[in-house]
């Protein structure tokens, strides 16, 4: 690995609190190491608001105050922090925002690395695009679903690349459940489509069949799905086996408790929740789609459903619940092969100045 010290800017402008953000900050954590790391974000949000559980000597937070994606606000003072500081890598996590940043990073010379960690559905190859994309040295993708998406949504300049670099995952130790109460999980932002209310859903089977089960929902709510989601868990026969959490800074709590993750999610990039459940030996259970057969293809073993097709998902959840026992598969060997700390960082230091 390159020891020498590099000036790192990570730049994360998103005011949630969900995978991304997350992982800017994760990132930040385990390339500081190796390179002096300056995270800009949106001031007086998530980021921002948690600056006490990562800030050190080589991570450093810069805000910005901003109302809309294209801001002379972002323009003037990343490029005034990108002078400052030396700056002559940026990790850029998002989209919307690049806009700005082209306008920041004109006459610098600076390795622009965009990371990509959610599936984007509509084309931007016309001009514009094509414009603010043109200085982006290269483009990572954290799963192959990712790097196929990228290269349909995302125009390349002359001299882009594009990487796929697996997020690490530290592998928990925990063994097998000592009690045998059953203890359903799903981990995730309660957003339409993250398959909260799918896994509620295929929870009837459990009790129809007189089994007696808990599923933790963990997660904060989108204000903007709260009262959809509510309308449906408030007429749940089975209300008092549906436990919402809230956000939790300690999710290993649940996982360590846990015998089944259900998650089917209508589409994530490569999702971190998915993983953790995975290190913590807990059997998943989600739905045929996106970056999830990519893990079948790895050799991952978990039960899959055809997408979207509750139906098959009650039947599954069933048949896992029924035949627990037997289920012996352990994955983390494989997550110790595809998905180490320093497989992650030699990855990045290969593509920084």
């Amino acid at each position: 690995m390159n020891p020498m010290k590099l000036n790192t800017a990570i730049i994360c402008l998103s005011p949630y609190s969900g995978g991304m953000e997350i992982d800017s900050i994760k990132l930040a954590k385990k390339l500081s190491i190796f390179s002096n790391i300056t995270i800009i974000a949106k001031e007086n949000y998530f980021i921002d608001n948690t600056k006490e559980e990562y800030l050190t000597n080589n991570i450093m937070l810069e805000t910005i105050r901003f109302k809309y994606s294209f801001s002379p606000s972002i323009i003037f003072y990343v490029r005034k922090i990108m002078k400052r500081k030396n700056i002559q890598n940026v990790i850029f996590f998002g989209a919307s925002e690049l806009k700005s940043l082209y306008f920041s990073f004109l006459g610098l010379n600076i390795n622009l690395i965009v990371r990509h960690g959610t599936t984007k559905t509509r084309p931007k190859k016309d001009l514009f695009h094509k414009l603010i994309y043109s200085k982006v040295n290269y483009h990572v993708s954290i799963c192959k679903h990712l790097l196929k998406n990228v290269r349909y949504i995302i125009p390349f300049g002359i001299k882009t690349q594009e990487k796929l670099i697996y997020s690490s995952i530290q592998i928990s130790s925990k063994l097998e459940q000592q009690n045998h109460d059953l203890i359903l999980l799903h981990v995730g932002r309660i957003a339409k489509g993250k398959g909260q209310i799918d896994a509620i859903k295929a929870c009837s089977i459990l009790h129809k069949n007189n089994i007696d089960f808990k599923l933790y929902i963990v997660g904060g709510f989108n204000e903007d799905y709260k009262q959809e989601f509510n309308n449906i868990y408030n007429n749940l026969d089975y209300k008092e086996n549906i436990i919402l959490t809230g956000y939790t800074k300690k999710p290993e709590l649940y996982y360590e408790k846990s015998t089944i993750f259900l998650f089917p999610s209508y589409g994530e990039g490569l999702s971190n929740a998915f993983l953790e459940a995975l290190s913590y030996n807990l059997i998943p259970i989600c739905y045929d789609n996106t970056s999830f057969s990519e893990f079948k293809e790895l050799g991952f073993d978990f039960p899959m459903v055809e997408n979207k097709n509750i139906q098959k998902l009650k039947i599954t959840l069933l048949n896992t619940v029924n035949n627990i026992n037997n289920y012996k598969q352990d994955n983390r060997e494989l997550l110790k092969m595809h998905f180490s700390l320093e497989k992650e960082i030699t990855d990045y230091l290969k593509i920084l100045q």
